[in-house]
């Protein structure tokens, strides 16, 4: 039967071009599970043992969105986020439901040679487990030049246009599944990169020794000129149900997957080029982007504020685990397939916290977050990676939230995160640098 599918697939390409067979096979399977997304409720994957049900190639198996999107090369970016001026590839409406099936970075990477069969397979891959799309990806993408030492890592999906959606408004973003797509991942650590990276002057970073530099300083083979002899070190990480695993020597590393997407933004950026360095993909800015929140998983809602038409939707960096602060430089990276809703909120509707009409605000069942960055405008004037200046802006979001939104005393709201909320460091590797304050929901139920 695999191979009369294959066959009738075959056919079907052939006649309808590759981006219309996909469109087509999705539109078939959209419409089998709208019935699964009602209106003010999700499915839930949990990232247990539903969370990897076999591979999922482009538009195979079950779609659970009006909508589907691939991650095909006419329909990415690689290291850069989409400008306010980018041209969408699919425009849904106000409320409706799209699934993207995003694709990890890591396995196609210059310094991995850019060949995802090859790599994977050293790793003990078979083919079958390898996406096309990230074959094509490797191969094919053209749209820009790559330069692995100045572009951005990521594989960037999108934009998708949300009807209505104008300057002024907020984007709500309801993640409401997230399936593996494959069963395993891989964690980097790149020179020059990461908690431990050594600094662009070649010296250790405050606070460490050179003997204490990851990787070791040793190994540093950039100046080869070559990616494949950098020396950067890639870990390779399988599921298991509920659980990523890692083996080092005699030793297995078991460790809890926490799926979410670490990238997910609207247009930010006003520069007209595709390469625009205020559209790298690896700093995070109010439009969202690389912001690497791991509570913004399954059930989540992420508030952004909106600086074009149709706001721009865009997801990438899927994360199957990660802890707070994403030390070594990347998470567990694996690639993912999302199911969203996309809401327009207008001003004075209340259909969306008031803190998020100029910065990104999240949520969960549990928790409101309040988000603070190091330099919201990403890389332009500069770069600031201070930690302080991000720990203060989630502070003062807070704060801001607990007064006009809750009406609190400031002084009061002050007091109160002191004796209850968690601040954690989002991440700590991405040039700008993230905070996010946990706000228990429990806390203000009168």
């Amino acid at each position: 039967m695999n191979t009369i599918g294959q066959e009738a697939a075959g056919v079907l390409e052939r006649g309808l071009g590759r981006r219309g067979l996909f469109t087509a096979a999705a539109a078939m399977s959209a419409t089998a599970g709208l019935s699964a997304l009602p209106a003010q409720a999700a499915p839930s994957s949990g990232g247990g043992e539903a969370f990897y049900r076999g591979v999922l190639q482009p538009g195979q198996g079950r779609i659970l969105g009006d909508h589907y999107l691939s991650s095909r090369t006419e329909e990415i970016l690689w290291g850069y986020v989409p400008t306010v001026h980018a041209a969408p590839v699919l425009t849904v409406k106000s409320g409706r439901t799209v699934t993207i099936d995003s694709l990890s970075h890591e396995g196609i990477l210059e310094d991995q040679g850019r060949d995802p069969v090859a790599w994977l397979g050293e790793q003990g891959v078979r083919r079958d487990k390898v996406l096309d799309d990230a074959i094509d990806v490797a191969a094919s993408y053209d749209r820009t030049t790559r330069n692995f030492d100045v572009d951005g890592p990521h594989v960037v999906t999108g934009p998708v246009a949300v009807e209505g959606a104008e300057p002024g408004d907020v984007l709500k973003i309801e993640t409401l599944d997230l399936r593996a797509r494959v069963p395993y991942g891989v964690v980097s650590s790149r020179h020059g990169k990461g908690a431990l990276g050594i600094t662009p002057a070649g010296a250790a970073p405050a606070g460490i020794t050179m003997d204490e530099v990851m990787p070791p300083h040793s190994t540093d083979g950039r100046s080869t000129g070559n990616p494949t002899q950098y020396g950067n070190v890639s870990v390779f990480a399988s599921v298991s149900g509920s659980f990523g695993v890692m083996r080092a020597g005699k030793h297995t590393l078991n460790f809890p997957l926490r799926p979410f997407f670490g990238m997910m933004g609207v247009a930010h950026s006003e520069a007209q080029g595709l390469t625009d360095p205020s559209a790298n993909s690896v700093p995070p800015t109010l439009g969202g982007g690389n912001i690497d929140i791991r509570h913004l998983g399954e059930g989540s809602t992420f508030y952004l504020p909106v600086k074009a038409d149709g706001a721009l939707f865009y997801v990438g960096d899927p994360h199957m685990a990660m802890g707070d602060g994403e030390a070594a430089l990347t998470a567990m990276e694996g690639s993912i397939r999302g199911t969203f809703r996309l809401t327009v909120c207008k001003a004075g509707s209340g259909d969306a916290p008031s803190v998020a009409y100029t910065y990104p605000f999240a949520e969960t069942k549990e928790n409101w977050i309040a988000i603070g960055l190091s330099d919201p405008n990403g890389s332009v004037d500069g770069q600031i990676s201070d930690l302080n200046v991000a720990m203060r802006r989630a502070v003062v979001n807070a704060l801001d939230f607990l007064e006009h939104d809750k009406g609190l005393d400031r002084a009061v709201a002050y007091a109160y995160l002191s004796a209850a909320a968690d601040f954690c460091v989002s991440q700590f590797v991405d040039k700008t640098l993230g905070v996010h304050g946990l706000i228990r929901k429990s806390d203000l139920l009168k």
